[in-house]
């Protein structure tokens, strides 16, 4: 399977490039309240520490437009303000410190504001993201169109670019989100034919973790194969750290990019030996920290056994009472089976305390993937 990402203007949200041949960037949105500083650094740092790459900060008001600036300061990541309306809160992050917003210009006001904020942005070379919603759309439009479609969206959005570009600004993205995954994956392929601005994907309200998860798998899953997208955000209604978490997931299934352990493990059936389930789940919890990729394949029984993780770089095959350990596809030795999780905790982290040793084990700079298997331009 080779991806051919489509090639699109490269844009800077602080320290990470989107577009061109940047890698994909991981986003989310904090959950606190971004009035509450210290909450807000918290929960930026812990998204941070699994893998959120750029940070966006709802601003309800001009004290939370305050707080921005401080929270820039502090975040160990890019932070993006999101301004509705009000234009003099675009301003007032502006002054504080902030490496993006995003507005749609036409909910700002006329064009007098909108100039007011592009000049602002121009001078500190900031970008903009204008992101349509298909729950907000303008009435003129769903009077045109009934409801709110697919070219319905990508008009919307257009029609907001041609504003920022009436002022000479270019350094944009976009995004068009829909609750539904057919709608959102018709709207951005559209999109990614009208434009080469770059593309902030995510499927909006995708609802809780588990329906969530799927959906956003379906939809962000098939505009990735198709080369589209150059920053993602899965929308949960649950803990941000698990948009982070699924959005890697996603992209680590498509060879797009990879970070940290991939647990590799045998489906449930009457064959198994020892327990997967819990085993799985445990080791993936307990290696959460791990930046570094490593695969680790854990299998329950010896039907299969090393032959299905004979691509992983280590693994259990379990036994009777036992648990055949391997590396590489070969077999090393047998361990005890209620030693299991322990063991393989140790082989990986020892395996990581090597890489970093060494010197490698990160990501490369320009974003290839890891797997042999998966091309990617």
């Amino acid at each position: 399977m080779k991806i051919e990402r489509k090639k699109t203007r490269r844009i800077m949200v602080g320290s990470v490039p989107i577009g061109g041949d940047a890698p994909v960037a991981v986003q989310s949105m904090t959950t606190t309240d971004t009035r509450n500083i210290p909450a807000t650094l918290a929960q930026i740092e812990q998204l941070s520490q699994v893998g959120c790459e750029i940070i966006r900060l709802a601003v309800v008001d001009m004290e939370a437009a305050e707080a921005v600036g401080k929270i820039r300061a502090k975040s160990p990541i890019p932070v993006i303000a999101d301004i509705h309306f009000d234009y003099h809160l675009a301003l007032k992050v502006l002054e504080g410190g902030v490496d993006a917003i995003r507005i749609n210009p036409g909910n700002i006001g006329n064009q007098q504001k909108v100039r007011a904020i592009v000049e602002r942005m121009k001078d500190k070379g900031l970008p903009i993201r204008i992101g349509v919603n298909a729950g907000s759309l303008e009435q003129h439009l769903l009077d045109r169109y009934g409801h709110p479609t697919p070219e319905a969206m990508v008009e919307s959005a257009l029609g907001h670019v041609q504003l920022l570009e009436k002022e000479g600004f270019y350094d944009i993205k976009i995004s068009l989100k829909a609750s539904n995954v057919p709608d959102t994956v018709d709207a951005y392929m559209l999109m990614s034919e009208r434009c080469d601005y770059p593309l902030h994907i995510g499927v909006s309200e995708a609802g809780p973790l588990l329906s969530g998860t799927v959906k956003s798998a379906v939809g962000l899953g098939y505009l990735m194969a198709h080369g589209v997208g150059d920053t993602v955000r899965v929308s949960l209604a649950a803990d941000p750290v698990e948009e982070v978490k699924v959005a890697w997931g996603i992209m680590k299934s498509l060879g797009i990019r990879q970070r940290g352990v991939n647990v590799i493990a045998c489906p449930t059936c009457g064959r198994l030996e020892i327990d997967v389930v819990g085993i799985s789940q445990r080791v993936e919890e307990r290696l959460s920290h791990i930046k570094e990729t490593i695969d680790v394949s854990i299998l329950g029984c010896v039907v299969n056994g090393i032959g299905e993780g004979k691509e992983a770089d280590l693994g259990i095959a379990g036994g009777q009472g036992v648990g055949i350990y391997f590396e590489n596809g070969e077999v090393v030795r047998k361990i005890k089976d209620t030693d299991i999780e322990e063991f393989i905790i140790e082989q990986v982290e020892a395996r990581v305390a090597k890489m970093r040793a060494d010197g490698g084990g990160e990501e490369p700079k320009n974003g290839l993937p890891m797997h042999p298997a998966m091309n990617r331009r």
